[in-house]
């Protein structure tokens, strides 16, 4: 179970870097973007679900863990979306980094699952 906790805060932070990362505009975000055709316009959007989603992880985490399961839940979502935007576009080469995010999600999903239910 701390490898799964650890995962999360992983995951917190992760999120809310790459959410600043975004509202930034920063290079390799932008880079990123145009290789799997998603509009610069759509950035702060994208932004505000990531950051929501680790806003919703620390909830989770200390105070409702049903909110951080949602969270988590959504999290897998998004970043599913993200790996089938760079199968789309063919853009493989990268696509590591969203599977590892992925990965991280489904961690923090489970782990909450596992603290909301009480076992």
């Amino acid at each position: 179970m701390i490898a799964l906790l650890v995962a999360t805060i992983v995951c917190v932070v992760a999120n809310a870097s790459i959410a600043l990362a975004d509202y930034a505009r920063a290079g390799v975000v932008l880079k990123n973007s145009a290789e799997v055709h998603v509009p610069e316009g759509a950035l702060p959007y994208l932004a505000t679900l990531k950051l929501a989603g680790a806003v919703g992880l620390v909830a989770g985490l200390v105070w409702l863990p049903w909110v951080g399961v949602a969270a988590g839940i959504g999290l897998v979502l998004f970043f599913v979306g993200a790996i089938v935007a760079h199968l789309r576009a063919r853009v493989f080469y990268n696509v590591a980094f969203p599977g590892l995010y992925l990965i991280l999600a489904l961690a923090s999903a489970a782990y909450l699952v596992h603290v909301a239910i009480g076992r």
